[in-house]
């Protein structure tokens, strides 16, 4: 059964740029990584969003020990106004479920 993540992190204002390309860096190997359907960064303001979808929990425990994860946050740590807030959300389908939930 698909895992779906949202993850913000909250850049300092000064480092806003350098989160972005940390964050942007790290997009191509993990959309590489095995069970990755979605690996999406949003960003407003000084904000920045994941929003993902992984093929199972597996693929999630994977991801998070990956190389490119480790990388960015090893890059961000001292740049972010405090630590990241890391979701696993469960779909509540309702109305059209072809539009009340994200599928790989």
């Amino acid at each position: 059964m698909p895992v779906v993540v949202v993850a913000t992190m909250t850049a300092k204002p000064e480092s806003v740029d350098a989160v972005r390309n940390a964050c942007k860096e790290a997009l191509e190997a993990v959309h590489a990584e095995p069970g990755c359907e979605l690996y999406a960064l949003h960003e407003a303001g000084n904000t920045f969003v994941f929003i993902e979808q992984w093929a199972d929990e597996e693929a999630l425990k994977t991801h998070s020990t990956a190389p490119a994860v480790s990388k960015m946050f090893g890059a961000v740590g001292e740049l972010l106004d405090g630590a990241p807030d890391i979701k696993m959300l469960a779909p509540v389908v309702a109305g059209d479920p072809t539009k009340g939930q994200l599928r790989g």
